[in-house]
């Protein structure tokens, strides 16, 4: 499934965009497909999108029912490590945006 399916909103929004270095491919898809597999087992995690351009620019956003989710997340050892890899290995640089979600509307043919 391409689009996560989230609740009627309120809920949060992590929008995470990124420009990769251009090494360690192999090793970065393993650890993000990990980290998807952990979030998704987190108490207050909603669901995942992600696209990349050519594997350097990438936008990844992640829904989260509350802010405290969001905090735990960011805190949990597992995904530290692999902050930590893609200071060191993965990205030239990087944002992380905290959005709350009052509203949403779809289409879809």
């Amino acid at each position: 499934m391409l689009f996560a399916k989230t609740p009627p909103p309120p809920y949060y929004a992590v929008i995470f965009t990124s420009l990769r270095l251009d090494s360690e491919g192999k090793n970065y898809s393993i650890t993000a497909e990990q980290m998807v597999k952990l979030a998704s087992k987190q108490d207050g995690f909603l669901g995942v999108e992600s696209s990349r351009d050519l594997n350097v620019f990438g936008i990844t956003v992640s829904y989260w029912n509350s802010l405290e989710a969001i905090k735990e997340w960011r805190e949990n050892s597992l995904h530290r490590i692999a902050q930590d890899k893609g200071r060191t290995n993965w990205y030239l640089q990087y944002n992380t945006r905290i959005c709350k979600v009052d509203r949403e509307y779809s289409f879809c043919r």
